[in-house]
């Protein structure tokens, strides 16, 4: 038998790819939103993959929160998803998976029968194979195992992002998924550590401001590790924070515009941490750490490759 040699992408000869793999509309936008804006406006190729539709999701602006927006709430959802995609310039896709709703209370009722949580492994990767074998991105951008948060949604998306990423390349896998494409970098988007937290906070009372991460702050357990302590790449994007921002607004249902997500000041944010910040972990091209680009090793690569 002939050994498979998984196709690589030619970064000299075709734009550069980044995809990034969500839970939920608003995900992408809270999450490394700057960033995805910044790389459409270098000309890159981003696409937002989503999940699930939110349909579980509560309405968290009290000015939404009226009874034709809530039996409606999946289409508003869709809505606010296209106009955010919009506003970032990304390309969007749906997985189409329903929404599991986080569970609470003691004990936590059972997740709903369906959900995307509940799916089986190899069933939930199938979908993100195949959008990934025809978008052919070059880097791959998810949630850490944690989900960011623990919420199952979240958790899963970690799960299948994994998965499909050691998947796509193999003809032997999901054979009805398209030609096999193996993306370059795979990443955990990082962005709520405490360092960056605690940044704010003391920039903020420094300045005489009030701050909103107080409480939070006050609660952190002190178990719980800083995801930022994993961070290998800080992508500098503080001229984009503000279409993150009307990407974030855009999910009305979910964003009150008058939440703790706008009380830091831009000009504040860009001075203290004008970066949104991943770990790479994984990478088939040379890219010591730490890096300042999703892209790098692959641009070196162009260069090189142009240059020849």
């Amino acid at each position: 038998m002939i050994p498979f040699e998984p196709t690589h992408p030619d970064p000299a000869s075709e734009p550069l790819r980044l995809m990034t793999v969500h839970a939920h509309p608003d995900d992408e936008s809270s999450k490394g939103a700057a960033t995805t804006a910044r790389y459409v406006a270098e000309g890159h190729e981003v696409m937002v993959v989503t999940c699930t539709g939110g349909e579980r999701g509560s309405i968290l602006n009290p000015a939404m929160d009226r009874p034709e927006i809530v039996a409606n709430l999946p289409e508003v959802r869709r809505a606010e998803m296209a106009r955010a995609a919009e506003i970032l310039g990304v390309q969007h896709r749906w997985l189409g998976f329903v929404d599991s709703g986080l569970p609470e209370g003691d004990p936590k009722p059972p997740l709903p029968e369906g959900c995307f949580a509940l799916l089986d492994l190899e069933e939930a990767t199938e979908p993100l194979v195949a959008a990934m074998r025809e978008f052919r991105p070059h880097v791959v951008v998810t949630y850490d195992e944690t989900g960011g948060y623990p919420h199952p949604d979240h958790i899963h998306c970690h799960e299948i992002s994994v998965a499909a990423f050691d998947a796509v390349g193999d003809p032997d896998r999901f054979p009805g998924a398209g030609d096999p494409w193996q993306p370059l970098k795979l990443y955990y988007s990082h962005g709520f550590s405490k360092a960056r937290l605690l940044a704010f906070h003391e920039a903020m009372t420094a300045r005489g401001l009030e701050s909103p991460y107080t409480d939070w702050l006050a609660n952190w357990p002190d178990e719980r590790p800083d995801p930022g302590l994993r961070v290998t790449t800080r992508v500098r994007c503080d001229e984009w924070f503000s279409v993150r921002d009307e990407a974030l607004r855009a999910h009305a249902t979910q964003i009150d515009p008058t939440s703790r997500w706008f009380l830091v000041p831009l000009e504040l944010q860009r001075a203290v941490w004008p970066t949104e910040d991943y770990e790479l972990v994984r990478t088939l091209v040379d890219s010591p750490v730490p890096e300042d680009d999703l892209f790098a090793g692959l641009v070196e690569r162009v260069d090189a490759l142009r240059a020849s």
